[in-house]
């Protein structure tokens, strides 16, 4: 009941304009989405490059069903690559199947991914063209995006990836089809609601999971993505590439921008590679409000992870960030319980 609410929430200009409109709550998603422009992430990018970390770009959006929003996703997409190369960031692109027409025709959609890829190749040179990752979205997507990621290998493309989600029951078998092809993987745990036909429900399954494939990936992958916030799982991670021997060049870490600050900074400290997700775009509302849908406990965590950086650094919990977060979900969650209610 909470998420399908949570979810028209997403969809309803009141609740859009209600929260949008409080302050609170505009410092919030200020904390966790780089800004409205793609000059704000931009900065954004480059005060991340400079504290040693590089960077995902991502123009929020999806489940695009218009042809000329799907292309115009597309321009926005060879923009952020061509601003990338302009400005010399350490950085890559993040792209939804969705958000560039996947659910409006398959061929249509390949066809802006291809002009994507087409523009980063050139944009590079060899080795130094810039990487492209789709973003892997609920499990109704995972085969599409995994297939359409093989057929541009196919067709000459070395510079896209995707992701995988240990909570999904098919992933283990998905990890030796993406070794085999050779692209490379972002590992996540997943936050999307998916029945148990398809996916573990025990969180303790989705962990499990997540270190084994992580252990495939690191030994026989191709610079994987190691995605998480979880101090056990990264812990497991270092704990496995010093009793191998792996380089601590060959694969990297991944956060999301805003969460966990203080631990993406000590990572670098400790020499590994690390690379946080830089959303932006004025679509943060539907955003946050979807990330709560996929897991209400969301807004709860990123939250704490505020309150963890403050009494790791001198500063007080009491910031407009950490205030933002509480009114939002206070918020979301009396618009939610009226709605339910009708």
């Amino acid at each position: 009941m909470l998420k399908t609410s949570l979810l028209r929430l997403s969809e309803s200009p009141t609740a859009k304009r209600i929260i949008t409109r409080a302050p609170l709550s505009r410092g919030f998603a200020a904390r966790f989405v780089a800004g409205d422009t793609l000059q704000e992430a931009l900065d954004a990018a480059r005060a991340l490059n400079e504290a040693g970390l590089s960077v995902s770009l991502d123009f929020l959006g999806e489940s695009v069903a218009d042809r000329a929003e799907a292309q115009a996703a597309a321009d926005m997409a060879v923009h952020i690559l061509e601003s990338i190369a302009r400005e010399g960031l350490n950085a890559n692109l993040s792209i939804k199947p969705t958000q560039l027409g996947l659910d409006i025709d398959e061929d249509f959609c390949r066809r802006n991914v291809e002009r994507v890829l087409s523009r980063a190749r050139e944009l590079g040179n060899g080795e130094g063209e810039i990487f492209v990752r789709m973003d892997m979205e609920s499990s109704a997507y995972t085969e599409r995006t995994i297939a359409l990621v093989e057929g541009l290998w196919a067709d000459g493309f070395r510079n896209v990836g995707t992701v995988l989600q240990s909570m999904l029951r098919r992933t283990a078998d998905d990890v030796e089809r993406l070794i085999a092809l050779g692209s490379r993987v972002r590992l996540v745990k997943g936050a999307y609601q998916e029945p148990e036909s398809v996916a573990f429900p025990d969180k303790a399954d989705t962990d499990r999971m997540y270190v084994e494939e992580m252990k495939r990936l690191l030994e026989a992958g191709h610079y994987p993505a190691i995605a998480t916030h979880d101090d056990a799982i990264i812990d497991a991670t270092r704990r496995f590439v010093w009793e191998r021997g792996i380089a601590k060049e060959s694969f990297e870490f991944q956060m999301l921008y805003g969460v966990r600050r203080d631990l993406q900074e000590q990572l670098v400290r400790e020499g590994y590679r690390m690379r946080c997700y830089v959303p932006f775009g004025t679509q943060w509302y539907p955003y946050l409000m979807r990330r709560l849908a996929e897991r209400p406990a969301n807004v709860l965590f990123m939250a704490g992870s505020v309150v963890k950086e403050a009494r790791a650094g001198s500063g007080s919990i009491a910031k407009p960030v950490a205030l933002g977060a509480g009114v939002l979900a206070g918020i979301a969650a009396v618009l939610a319980w009226r709605r339910g209610r009708r």
